[in-house]
């Protein structure tokens, strides 16, 4: 039954990482009453639950933090890639400045939320069977907030320390002396891996394939090495990159360069560290074979001057690259290969042997052989961008189901909204820049334009806003036919939603980039929200 009785807040937002603390200052400056619901006990998203051994950012300070310099102006780092505690450090810092807790639901799980299309508004529901309402409904989740656990035979029978990474004990783990097998080598998984390997009795790395790691070139930071009176200018710069960073892609084509200019310019990159290798190459290396061929050579050349085992060597960087470089997210590593040089490290090639069964005291691989285990890792990755969304139950105004919506294919519009789910939004979701952008980068674009959208409808009296659903789907077109222009189709991973077995194959991501995905979002708004349904 629906209500006509106004809801309890303006604004409720799910999620308390960059985008939620952003979204919920940006509003009530506004003027709007907002509450943020997490089921942390603390600020901080995806870095509260990353407490895995050696968690760290890959985007360097000072462009992996806020813009507003009330924030920025009085804080310090101490390195280059901030570690999970400093970054934590780094949420207390922003509370005290813009006192967010006061307006934040801590250690509450949303269930299901439900638009009343009598009253215009969202009814949301708790774990606790608390019921909130609200006129906008707003999903700050992340585009990792739900792990992917494998379905391995057994698994729930081990009967030592096993884990996700995500979910990490917050006391955190003792490896000291221990036997220990970890699934996955990505982000997460290799963090862990270099940074428990020299305390570890045994060390068996479970890995499908390799990772492209990549120098992340880590230094402590001084006082004088934070350059204050750079950082509007590199603030404003973030906007108008391709990522949300301080550099672009080479505009040449590395087809058009010789073999002698092509290895000073990959030199070049590969010095600077972190992602640059990644996107600050060449502009087609993402869209051309034969680039792709040259970076993946360069890359695996500098590997192999670091493992001295030959079958470590094919393994970790093979010959015939197993898919395309840049199609998975990059990684960044400090002491990653050398790990493999060590005799109490194993490394399983799960294609080729694969994990059989998980028993109490470890796991059989296809082969038939036992390997004994203290603790079992699941560095196994994400249901990314739509899975935090779609885990909560959340139907439109029909009664249908998003999941129902999206079984088939995702559909927004600008990345922020979809059809039939009026006043309800998202940032850092599907068909946005996401993965392809830097956090704090996106959570600022995408809610400060949530948050004027909400400013023009209030001055308008307006309390609806539905996108049409043509325009969604001209979206979606225009998404994936930027992606079906790159290499990235071609590669089983989180970006086209293939690492989930009957997820829907789709580019999850605008690679567009974030210039031209800010003047597609502005025109919507300066052109009076046409492409939305506003009453």
């Amino acid at each position: 039954m629906g209500s006509l009785s106004s809801p309890e807040y303006d604004v409720i937002i799910v999620g308390g990482g960059f985008a939620g603390c952003y979204t919920l200052d940006q509003l009530r400056k506004a003027g709007f009453k907002t509450l943020v619901i997490d089921d942390a006990a603390d600020l901080g998203g995806v870095w509260y639950w990353n407490c895995y051994a050696g968690a760290r950012v890959d985007t360097p300070v000072p462009l992996y933090e806020f813009s507003e310099e009330e924030i920025w102006r009085p804080w310090t780092w101490s390195e280059k890639y901030p570690g999970r505690e400093e970054i934590r450090n780094y949420f207390q810092h922003v509370e005290s400045k813009l006192h967010l807790k006061k307006d934040v639901m801590f250690n509450t799980h949303v269930v299901s939320a439900d638009f009343d299309k009598i009253g215009s508004h969202w009814t949301i529901t708790t774990g606790d069977k608390s019921i909130l309402t609200a006129r906008y409904f707003i999903l700050c989740t992340g585009f990792a907030a739900k792990p992917n656990i494998p379905d391995f035979k057994g698994l729930d029978s081990f009967t030592g320390t096993s884990c996700h990474t995500s979910k990490w004990p917050q006391e955190g783990i003792d490896f000291k002396g221990k036997r220990v097998g970890i699934v996955g080598n990505g982000s997460s998984g290799l963090q862990v891996i270099q940074e428990i390997a020299p305390e570890v009795e045994h060390l068996t790395v479970f890995q499908r394939s390799p990772t492209y790691a990549l120098p992340m070139r880590q230094v402590p930071l001084s006082i004088e090495d934070q350059k204050k009176e750079t950082y509007k200018e590199l603030y404003e710069l973030r906007k108008n990159t391709f990522a949300g960073l301080d550099f672009e892609f080479n505009p040449q084509a590395c087809a058009e360069t010789t073999a002698k200019e092509r290895q000073a310019f990959f030199e070049e990159i590969w010095a600077k560290g972190g992602l640059s290798f990644w996107l600050g190459t060449y502009q087609d290396v993402i869209r051309n074979r034969e680039a792709n061929q040259h970076a993946y050579e360069f890359w695996r050349s500098k590997v192999l001057e670091r493992v001295h085992k030959p079958a470590m060597q094919e393994l970790l960087a093979p010959e015939k690259p197993p898919y395309y470089f840049g199609t998975k997210r990059a990684t960044l590593e400090q002491r990653y290969y050398e790990v493999y040089n060590c005799d109490n490290v194993a490394l399983i090639d799960t294609k080729a042997n694969a994990i059989a069964e998980v028993v109490p005291d470890g796991v059989f691989t296809a082969d038939g052989e036992l390997h004994k285990f203290d603790v079992l890792i699941l560095a196994t990755g994400f249901d990314s961008v739509t899975g935090g969304i779609l885990a909560i139950d959340i139907k439109g105004e029909n009664g249908q189901s998003l999941k129902e919506k999206w079984a088939k294919g995702t559909t927004t519009h600008l990345g922020m909204m979809t059809a039939g789910f009026p006043n309800a939004l998202f940032v850092y979701g599907p068909q946005g820049p996401t993965s392809f952008c830097n956090g704090p980068t996106c959570a600022e674009l995408q809610g400060g334009w949530i948050r004027d959208t909400l400013v023009h409808l209030r001055k308008n009296g307006k309390r609806y806003i539905n996108p049409r659903p043509d325009v969604e789907q001209e979206w979606r077109e225009l998404v994936n036919r930027i992606g079906d222009e790159t290499l990235l189709p071609q590669t089983k991973s989180e970006y086209m939603g293939t690492n989930i077995p009957g997820k829907p194959k789709e580019m999850l991501n605008f690679l567009g980039g974030v210039v031209e995905y800010t003047r597609r979002i502005n025109d919507s708004l300066n052109t009076g929200l046409q492409d939305f349904t506003v009453q």
